[in-house]
């Protein structure tokens, strides 16, 4: 196939076009950041514990005595679970002159909370949490609930994928904004809890959808260090605002419910973008497409003040590589180098994006104001992305995601020694630790682009996003491992990130690298970006697979 960039190299790398398509699509990707961790405000577990009755014409001192007390990682709480007998406390008449009613409670029984509980409003006016009382017996429905939402997104990415590559990366991308919007504002109506997670579900296929739909569009439609920028940088940027933007809008709404449909605003915001982002050019050509691709690019040059070739592409050679792209795919297959290179990366993004989120859950234990702790582990982000941007930009891709990965999962693995003793210490170790997972996973995301080819780029990025949910789904169960042993979730935490820095040696550099087009690109191994004729040794590999096909 005639190369891609060579043949748009007209447009620039930086004109009109390129501009307003990278401002628009870093546009998109706020909805899709605005989602993402909603589950921590909307599941959030206010502190809570039984409610008494009216009726029980207790006073304000038996009513506080009827709570046991315990120690709770150091500290005195009332039980959540359980209370006295209230129908075993002595009546008032007989108690009127006691002066310590626990006294007299504490050789009574204990029962569950029978009467519901009451709930502090201290940070929320209530959450689904409060609202469906999933605590205590039903507190087994918290982490499910969160399991099902990143189920959702596992979804869309076995759905999307394989639907962007066949139609397009445009409808994709628009369809995940639309489902979110739709799905964000039902959430508020939400009768009951099993009615919350199925539309819970609906509102994770899309969100992560729409993630990998803005930056495959972005990948291929801008070159060069453009491109560098956009999806290291101000694509993670423009994500991480609208990340920030969600513990702003938790904090002036307190209400779920309320919060639901604030949710869906971003996302009914972008709508009207339809009209102004084109479709993938470099898709198109893939697709045997050309009238289309070149309409679309003298477009671009109009609006770049360049003039287009005569002739963009050669029609007959894109077509007739399109035609045996398909029976390439059994040498893709059979390739030992490529399925390494594949489960490389699958294991690095299933371990990394299960680091990531089973920090983010994690966090609710730090002591502190939760809207603060939330928005200063996002804040990190910005200084993270930065640095992979920095990284990316003059840096094989290997080194920095084992440098970065690394850091974070030594910061992580440190934080049970400072954990009780000394809480502003391991603040700042876990702001460490989610520097260096977040670095690693931009540079990992720009490595999976990389080295995917066009003609089935959107589905491998699909596919790692499929088992990188995978990771984030079980990741809200890692807080139970506490129950155990108090360290244990970040001991997995850390060490999940050190596994994926040993996977990560396996896969090939593609520093200053262009993007491949075909599968047979793909395939070919590359070790070092300066230690051998890639060209050459891509023909001689490309005259060998069809020597091979032909023969079959």
């Amino acid at each position: 196939m005639q190369d891609y960039e060579e043949s748009v190299s007209f447009l620039g790398t930086w004109g009109s076009f390129q501009k307003r398509v990278f401002f628009l699509l870093c546009l998109t990707i706020i909805p899709s950041g605005y989602n993402l961790l909603s589950v921590i405000f909307l599941l959030a577990t206010p502190q809570h514990h039984c409610s008494i009755p009216h009726h029980s014409n207790l006073s304000q001192d038996w009513i506080q005595a009827s709570i046991q007390e315990q120690q709770v990682a150091g500290r005195l709480e009332r039980s959540s679970c359980s209370r006295y007998q209230l129908d075993l406390v002595p009546s008032l008449d007989l108690v009127r002159n006691l002066s310590s009613p626990e006294v007299l409670l504490s050789n009574l029984t204990q029962e569950g909370c029978k009467d519901g509980w009451t709930y502090s409003t201290e940070h929320y006016q209530s959450t689904v949490v409060s609202e469906f009382n999933l605590v205590c017996s039903d507190q087994w429905k918290q982490p499910l609930t969160s399991l099902v939402y990143f189920l959702g997104g596992l979804s869309g990415c076995f759905i999307s994928g394989q639907i962007s590559d066949r139609f397009g990366r445009k409808p994709v991308l628009f369809g995940a904004i639309i489902a979110m919007s739709i799905f964000s504002s039902a959430l508020a109506f939400a009768p009951s809890w099993p009615v919350f997670i199925a539309l819970f579900f609906m509102l994770g296929l899309g969100q992560l959808t729409c993630y990998i739909a803005v930056f495959v569009l972005g990948s291929e439609i801008l070159m060069g260090p453009i491109r560098v920028l956009f999806s290291s940088l101000c694509m993670p940027w423009a994500y991480l605002l609208g990340v920030m933007m969600l513990p702003v809008t938790a904090y002036l709404v307190r209400s779920w419910r309320h919060l639901s449909l604030a949710m869906a605003v971003p996302g009914l915001a972008c709508i009207p973008l339809w009209w102004l982002i084109p479709e993938s050019p470099r898709w198109l050509v893939s697709c045997g497409r050309i009238q289309e691709a070149e309409f679309l690019l003298r477009s671009a040059a109009l609006e770049n003040r360049v003039e287009a070739p005569h002739v963009i592409f050669l029609s007959a050679n894109v077509s007739s590589a399109f035609k045996i792209q398909y029976l390439n795919n059994s040498l893709f297959i059979s390739t030992t180098f490529t399925v390494i290179k594949s489960c490389s990366l699958v294991v690095c993004r299933f371990s990394i994006n299960m680091s990531y989120f089973g920090l983010s859950f994690n966090t609710s234990g730090l002591n502190g104001n939760p809207f603060l702790n939330y928005f200063l582990l996002t804040a990190v982000e910005l200084p993270a992305y930065a640095a992979n941007w920095l990284a990316l930009r003059s840096l094989p891709r290997r080194l920095s995601y084992i440098s970065f990965t690394l850091l974070g999962a030594l910061a992580l693995l440190v934080i049970q020694i400072t954990l009780n003793s000394q809480p502003t210490v391991t603040l700042i170790l876990v702001l460490v630790g989610k520097f260096g997972i977040v670095a690693g996973i931009g540079v990992l995301y720009m490595y999976t682009g990389e080295l995917s080819p066009t003609v089935i780029r959107n589905t491998a990025m699909s596919t790692c996003a499929m088992f990188s949910r995978v990771g984030s789904s079980v990741s809200p169960y890692l807080l139970q491992l506490a129950v155990y042993y108090q360290f244990l979730p970040w001991i997995v935490v850390g060490s999940l990130s050190l596994l994926s820095v040993v996977f990560c040696v396996f896969l090939p550099e593609t520093f200053r690298q262009p993007l491949p087009d075909t599968i047979q690109q793909m395939a070919v191994p590359q070790r070092s970006v300066c230690t051998f004729d890639k060209k050459k040794e891509t023909q001689q590999f490309l005259v060998w697979g069809h020597k091979t096909l032909i023969k079959a």
